[in-house]
């Protein structure tokens, strides 16, 4: 199942929250601050021991304080033009946090908009990308609740065009 929600990713019960992180996963602006400060001291503590993670990889810590069970960290690409192959980073991204969910055993995920703030990536064609993703993936995985969680209206709104555009050619 995979829904559309406009809220804070820091709320969601779910078994794990995607954290659209640096590479150094030691915190940052946005999401980022947002989920280690909803965290606690702890995720950063768990974080310093795992090295960083390169763009488009993913890392999965405890929830510590958050509703989550896990926290799923994925550098998103950095927004160039699309001339440093950030459209395959993104998707990465995505399909490298649905693998470790379901490795996991998680039962419901939830993301934020990977990318598309400080880094820039073009809201509708992050939408597309991830939406995309996401729907192959639970193809193969029905039993996985997917969560695409917005902060504002616009992202919302881009996110459910993106899926209505998916499921007209399915």
């Amino acid at each position: 199942m995979f829904r559309i929600v406009l809220g804070d990713i820091t709320k969601e019960t779910v078994d794990a929250i995607v954290n659209a992180a640096n590479t150094s996963l030691l915190g940052g602006g946005g999401v980022d601050g947002a989920i280690h400060r909803a965290a606690g001291p702890e995720l950063l503590a768990e974080c310093r021991t795992i090295h960083g993670c390169k763009t488009g990889q993913a890392k999965i810590t405890k929830g510590y304080r958050l509703p989550a069970k896990y926290v799923i960290h994925t550098p998103g690409p950095i927004w160039n033009g699309g001339t440093r192959d950030e459209e395959r980073l993104l998707r990465n991204c995505y399909e490298n946090c649905l693998r470790l969910a379901a490795e996991n055993d998680c039962q419901s995920v939830a993301f934020p908009s990977i990318s598309t703030g400080i880094y820039r990536f073009p809201l509708e064609k992050a939408s597309r990308i991830a939406v995309r993703t996401i729907l192959e993936f639970l193809e193969a995985h029905p039993d996985i609740e997917v969560r695409m969680v917005c902060f504002d209206r616009e992202t919302l709104g881009y996110y459910g065009t993106a899926l209505k555009e998916q499921t007209e050619f399915l």
